[in-house]
């Protein structure tokens, strides 16, 4: 039997970042009944799910992305720093990836990155 994209991004969200679709959920279901489900399908199942370049390398991506679009983005980043580290990536990988937004979003917006992940590294060294 074929896995659907909704089936596929729910077991990765859950491996990734446990808990997040119940948080979106709980947060605006009340607002966009269905949106939690569509984040989990789109970004994990249709996305984060492709072949063609490995998930710690899309994680690469989207933490640049995402350190680029500047301080606003800080809660997605801190949550796909932290996916990023499940999937494999370093800490010296992310702030290096992190540095290299300077030149595209400006030291503000990579500082600011650096902060985010400093947080999501300390968090991670509480819970061990």
């Amino acid at each position: 039997m074929t896995k659907t994209t909704t089936e596929i991004g729910k077991a990765l969200s859950e491996e990734l970042n446990p808990g997040m679709e119940e948080a979106l959920n709980a947060r605006y279901g009340h607002l966009l009944p269905g949106m939690a489900e569509g984040v989990v399908d789109f970004a994990y199942g249709r996305q984060y799910a492709r072949p063609g370049l490995p998930l710690r390398d899309r994680y690469l991506a989207t933490i640049a992305a995402l350190t680029a679009l500047g301080g606003q983005t800080r809660p997605q980043l801190m949550v796909n720093i932290a996916g990023g580290r499940k999937a494999g990536l370093s800490q010296k990988e992310i702030a290096e990836t992190i540095w290299q937004m300077a030149l595209y979003g400006g030291f503000p917006a990579a500082i600011n990155g650096l902060n985010a992940a400093l947080e999501v590294f300390a968090a991670e060294q509480k819970a061990d």
